[in-house]
C-alpha cells in the first residue's frame, strides 16, 4: 500500500509539472493573434472595472484619465511601451500611436518580441 501511494504522489507531481509547462507554452505562443473582437470585449470589461472602482478614482476624474486606464488595463506591457512616457491627453488623436499599440497587443498575443514596435509604425 505504502507503494502505490508514493506512485500515486510521484505522478501526480510529474502529471501537474509537464501540465504547467505545457500550459505556459500555449499561452506564450498562441498560434492565434487576439481579434477585434476581443480587444473590445476586454476593453469593456477595463471600462467596467474602471467605473467600479478598481483602478482609483484618478482613473474616473476625465475622460483621457479613463482611456489611459484602459489603455493600461488592457495591456500593461503595450500601455507602458507606447503610452507611459507620453499619455494621451485632452482631445489628442494618436492614430500613429493608436496604431502601434494595437500592433503592440497583436504581437504580444502571438508570443512575439516586442522590440522595436516603439516608432515602428509612424
Amino acid at each position: 500500500m505504502v507503494d502505490a501511494t508514493n506512485y500515486r504522489k510521484t505522478f501526480m507531481v510529474i502529471f501537474w509539472a509537464v501540465f504547467l509547462l505545457c500550459s505556459h507554452e500555449v499561452l506564450a505562443k498562441s498560434r492565434v493573434p487576439i481579434s477585434e473582437t476581443e480587444i473590445k470585449q476586454k476593453k469593456n470589461d477595463c471600462y467596467a472595472d474602471i467605473e467600479s472602482g478598481l483602478w482609483g478614482q484618478h482613473c474616473k476624474s476625465s475622460v483621457i484619465d479613463k482611456e489611459n486606464c484602459a489603455l493600461r488595463c488592457l495591456s500593461p506591457v503595450c500601455y507602458e511601451l507606447i503610452y507611459e512616457s507620453d499619455p494621451l491627453e485632452e482631445g489628442e488623436k494618436d492614430y500613429s500611436r493608436s496604431s502601434e499599440y494595437k500592433y503592440c497587443m497583436h504581437s504580444a498575443s502571438l508570443g512575439e518580441s516586442l522590440d522595436g514596435i516603439r516608432g515602428s509604425l509612424g
